[in-house]
């Protein structure tokens, strides 16, 4: 099925981590335009030269963004105006954890973190296309939340994380009300472990490189504890096999796509059936 995605202007926030690099890459085999919004510029890089080395139909872009800031957000958006035009989709992918921690030994600093980062990233991400989308009256948002918003075990450790990422699936459906009958979709994502395939494919401030690894596991130690059966909160999936970036990248491309054209506000968890609402 052609998606229709050639010549789509595409931005992805978070484009240095693992599903980031699947949403970048495969968004260009499908001939989207793509800047990849993230502060890990050498990573980005990266993913202009696969683009490039691959003859992918779609145009990679790197552009040093910190969501964080509604200022670097504008410039990024600027920047794509300048090099592709308007904005048509945006998949709000950065954010993260700050550290594991149980919620009484949580500090002000890493609350404060994951807050900028997982709430007002996505916020200020959104309000700086609207103007794009609004004028157009077309365009897609897809969000990506976490199954810790969903489930309680998802979340162990990492109760504060659950919990912002819970504000991104409340907002996204608010959201989708909101501009729908401005032609603007609003869908929301919620993933599972989505493991890289190697460990370079990440950047150095992804979480797998600041504690996934070391906590959880490589990507071959971690293929080998799933067909064992002692892979952590991941043995028990109904779909026994590990979530690759690639899972998220096509079901984003789907709800960026017109085929879609019907679906807004809704919640759908990539997570190998983890979570069954």
């Amino acid at each position: 099925m052609d998606l229709g995605l050639q010549n789509k202007n595409v931005i992805v926030t978070g484009g240095s981590g693992g599903i980031g690099r699947g949403l970048v890459l495969e968004f260009a085999r499908e001939g989207a335009n793509v800047i990849s919004a993230s502060r890990d510029t050498k990573q980005g890089a990266i993913l202009q030269e696969i683009a490039i080395k691959e003859n992918l139909p779609g145009k990679v872009l790197a552009v040093a963004t910190d969501v964080t800031k509604r200022a670097s957000v504008d410039a990024m958006i600027k920047r794509c105006h300048e090099e592709f035009g308007t904005v048509d989709v945006l998949v709000n992918n950065a954010g993260g954890v700050a550290s594991p921690s149980p919620l009484e030994s949580l500090s002000d600093e890493d609350r404060d973190w994951e807050i900028k980062l997982n709430i007002d990233g996505v916020v200020n991400c959104c309000q700086a296309v609207s103007a794009d989308m609004l004028e157009k009256q077309s365009g897609s948002i897809i969000n990506i939340s976490s199954n810790s918003s969903l489930l309680g075990e998802a979340a162990a450790g990492i109760a504060h994380y659950g919990g912002v990422k819970g504000f991104v699936n409340s907002f996204s459906k608010s959201l989708a009300w909101e501009w729908a009958k401005s032609g603007i979709r609003v869908n929301n994502i919620c993933p599972g472990w989505i493991v890289p395939e190697k460990e370079e494919d990440v950047g150095e401030g992804s979480f797998w490189n600041r504690f996934g690894f070391d906590q959880i596991g490589r990507p071959d130690d971690m293929q080998k504890a799933l067909d064992d059966g002692t892979l952590f909160n991941m043995s028990g999936l109904p779909i026994p096999k590990l979530g690759r970036p690639e899972d998220i990248a096509y079901l984003s491309m789907f709800l960026a796509s017109d085929v879609s054209g019907y679906i807004t506000g809704q919640l759908i968890s990539v997570s190998g059936g983890a979570y069954m609402p």
